[in-house]
């Protein structure tokens, strides 16, 4: 494959995979049966202050990306692009799918929802363009304290969902088969996403991103 055409594909890949991800989190949101760790906190922002999840979910990605300044991370295309992306996808997708009211429809929603979201990861990660806003915020915290990449992610999630869930945001069964089903399911889709670099075909993502940090957001 040449420069050109990997450059292409990687810049596909992206914004599918950037846009997809938005789509698959609006899905959650019409399951009402949980979502993931940080939409919890966009609702629940949402409903205090009237605004619509995605522009919440844009201004708190912002918010999160001027914290890599102290952390020292460099943002990406990648990580700009998910900022914007994420959230016009999600707006966009809650415009378009109708109310659903009954298990019979909400579960498969939940359940394409997390499928797609897993697919939506491997797909922008993949993509080697950086990693997303809250990505980095984990990958700095880790970087300036030396604690784990794991405890880093899972004290800053438990943070988030539990504040986002005081605020109004949803937490269910969904919110429990995000938290354990997106790690397998990114860890396969990078692996059938990747795009090996131009010196290199080793399956490594994106740089200074290890694979422990993978989240949406």
């Amino acid at each position: 494959m040449s420069t050109k055409s990997r450059l292409g594909r990687r810049l596909i890949q992206l914004y599918f995979g950037l846009a997809l991800y938005g789509a698959s989190s609006a899905l959650l949101v019409e399951a009402g049966l949980g979502l993931e760790p940080w939409n919890v906190l966009h609702q629940g922002l949402a409903e205090l202050t009237g605004l619509t999840i995605g522009v919440v979910s844009i201004v708190v990605g912002a918010a999160v990306l001027l914290l890599w300044i102290p952390l020292r991370q460099r943002p990406g295309l990648g990580t700009v692009s998910n900022v914007f992306v994420v959230g016009i996808a999600m707006d966009a997708t809650l415009a378009a799918v109708p109310e659903a009211h009954t298990l019979a429809v909400r579960i498969p929603l939940m359940l394409v929802g997390i499928l797609l979201n897993g697919v939506a990861t491997g797909l922008y990660i993949a993509a080697r363009f950086g990693p997303g806003p809250r990505d980095g915020l984990m990958t700095g915290l880790h970087q300036r304290t030396g604690r784990s990449i794991r405890l880093m992610r899972t004290a800053v999630e438990i943070a988030v969902v539990v504040t986002g869930f005081v605020l109004g945001g949803t937490i269910g069964i969904g919110t429990l088969l995000y938290a354990v089903s997106i790690g397998p399911l990114a860890q396969l889709f990078l692996r059938v996403f990747d795009v090996p670099a131009a010196s290199d075909s080793s399956t490594v993502v994106a740089t200074g991103q290890p694979r422990g940090a993978i989240l949406r957001r």
